[in-house]
Formats: C-alpha cells, structure tokens, sequence
C-alpha cells in the first residue's frame, strides 16, 4: 500500500510541475478614454517580461505570427482606421531569416472609434506570438472586453 500511495504522489508532483512550467510571459491590459461625445480612443496595452518580445501588426509573410486586433461587430460604435502601434524595434532574426519588428517590456496599441450610443462595450480578440533569444511559445489568442463610458 505504501508503494502505491508513494508511485500516486510522484505522478502528482510530476503533472502539477509541468503545469508550473507553463509560462505567459505577457500580460494584457485595456481602457477607453472619451475624446468628445462621438469618439473615444481604445488603449491595448502588452507588458511583456524581461528577455521576450512580441511581434508588431507589420510582420512580412514568412516571418513570426504577427500581432492581429479583432474586433466584434457593434452597432453601438464604429472603427476608424487601423490599429496604431508606436515604433518597434526592426532586427534581423536568424530564426526566421528576415528583419522582424517588435517590442519588448511594454507597448500600448490604439484603436479610435466612432460612438454611436454614449456608452458601450468594444469586445474582440488579440492573437500575438512571443518569443525570446532561446524559442517561441505558440501564438496565443486572447479575448478582451473594454467599456467605454
């Protein structure tokens, strides 16, 4: 009995270490800020930790999984424009063999919407890939809801 409470403990400790190895190295956070009555501003923002970096939305094909914003269709506002990114870093990337841009530590993407309604809420998706000098983990998707009052 002893044997097979000591073997159940180890597979245990085993899963729930896989489980801690699993890494997120960015984090999502997102506001609205009203410019006048009929327009607001959607702030995107990705704090990435030390020695990682994420994509830009201008990544050539052949390259990384580029960051890509989605957003649900709304009657309650409209998009105006594309999503807007400050400048990135542009290096060439021995992995992928070309010049990638991206960011590290942290970036703030906006998108400007037309309100048709006072308040609301602008939901939609992130996709983004993080890597660092050592690999890339898989592109991850994220879903997001920001109000806007």
């Amino acid at each position: 009995m002893k044997k097979i409470t000591l073997a159940l403990s180890l597979v245990l400790f085993t899963i729930a270490g896989a489980f801690a190895q699993i890494e997120k190295p960015v984090t999502w956070s997102y506001a609205a800020k009203k410019v006048s009555k009929t327009e607001a501003i959607l702030y995107l923002k990705a704090t990435i930790e030390d020695r990682w970096h994420i994509y830009s939305q201008n990544v050539k094909d052949g390259g990384p999984v580029k960051t890509t914003f989605t957003f649900s269709p709304s009657k309650d506002f409209s998009l105006v424009g594309k999503t807007t990114e400050p400048k990135a870093i542009t290096k060439y990337e021995d992995t992928f063999k070309m010049n990638v841009s991206y960011f590290e530590k942290t970036v703030i993407f906006q998108q400007k919407i037309k309100l048709n309604k006072a308040a609301t809420t602008a939901k939609g998706k992130v996709e983004f890939m993080v890597c660092n000098d050592r690999q890339c983990l898989p592109p991850e998707e994220i879903e997001f809801s920001i109000p806007v009052k």
